[in-house]
């Protein structure tokens, strides 16, 4: 972590400025902090500046330590555009004050207003569903319908999930509780654990790897996990069912981005805003994970589109940051760890 920080500010300073006697050449850039890692966000980078002329360095890290070193930063911080996944991830950092509103006609044409902040400090770029995936030599397609179904006795000793300590658990119960109340949420959450076959996992592939193991029959992953477990071994006997098709649709979160509220750089960051909302972007943005576009207009990637189209929750995900809090405290007093 030492190196990446001296690099973010070797690269910032000495790129942006190169000496000849007493002639100064600026070149325009900005500079990215990204909780995506290198190899996802890269390529996208590549083609703006290409396209553009303005260059990007960015630096990759966790999200609590991007949000910190903005928060330490300050006003001298060299960042000018925050990205990361999950929308509580984007909600707290704009409840700390590290982002700015961004007004720009093509952002609001190009993302949903439930994939983006009321307002308008981020901006959804791909969409991330988060779903039941089955074993098809236990389970019937037939016998799954929704998040809350899977508190039924009938999964009793059947249901393997992920820790409650990631994110990404946090929401989709943040999402419930916008839905149903704390109250009815609770006896949801209690269903779960009592139904689970083993204790919480560390991550979604654990998850399905278990249930491809015949150790549990049912879990809830991103999809993006499915694809590249599939991808490595497409003989394993697992599959994805779309929940709440008849009511409220699958729980949708984001990867997106922010422009740093103390950016030196805003017009050429408001520039690569607008061109990861894309066509040419949008396919890279997504497609490098597995992810869905959040641009309606473009098509997932043939592989993400062969899992079959379903109906999204168009609640406004701000709400997972809205309700996070909450949502810990009940999966704890649910006793779901």
């Amino acid at each position: 972590m030492l190196r990446n920080y001296f690099d973010y500010y070797f690269t910032v300073i000495f790129c942006c400025v190169t000496l000849f006697g007493t002639n100064v050449v600026h070149a325009e850039q900005i500079v990215v902090f990204s909780a995506r890692i290198e190899q996802l966000i890269k390529p996208v980078f590549d083609v703006f500046t290409k396209d553009t002329g303005i260059l990007v360095k960015f630096v990759t890290d966790k999200e609590g330590a991007l949000l910190a070193r903005l928060k330490t930063e300050g006003k001298n911080t060299l960042a000018d555009m925050l990205i990361t996944s999950d929308a509580g991830n984007l909600w707290e950092a704009a409840r700390e004050g590290l982002l700015k509103e961004v007004q720009s006609e093509t952002l609001e044409k190009n993302i949903p207003d439930y994939l983006r902040d009321p307002q308008r400090q981020w901006f959804g770029f791909s969409v991330r569903a988060r779903t039941i995936v089955y074993n098809t030599q236990k389970v019937k397609s037939s016998d799954l319908s929704t998040y809350e179904d899977l508190a039924d006795p009938k999964w009793r000793g059947r249901l393997c999930l992920r820790t409650s300590k990631k994110i990404y658990n946090q929401s989709l119960v943040a999402m419930m509780i916008a839905e149903h109340g704390e109250v009815k949420t609770e006896q949801i959450i209690k269903g779960w654990v009592h139904n689970l076959a083993i204790d919480p996992l560390s991550d979604d592939t654990k998850a399905m790897e278990f249930v491809a193991a015949g150790k549990c029959d049912v879990t809830l992953v991103n999809t993006y996990y499915y694809g590249r477990l599939i991808e490595k071994n497409s003989a394993l006997p697992l599959a994805i069912f779309w929940p709440n098709q008849t009511s409220t649709g699958v729980h949708v979160n984001i990867s997106g981005a922010g422009i740093i509220k103390n950016t030196r750089n805003e017009r050429a960051a408001i520039k690569l805003l607008e061109f990861l909302s894309s066509k040419k972007a949008q396919h890279l943005f997504a497609d490098l994970n597995m992810e869905y576009p959040a641009n309606p207009e473009i098509k997932p990637d043939p592989i993400v589109s062969a899992w079959g189209n379903f109906k999204h929750n168009q609640m406004n995900v701000a709400i997972t940051g809205e309700l996070q809090t909450t949502a810990v405290k009940l999966m704890d007093r649910a006793g779901y760890r």
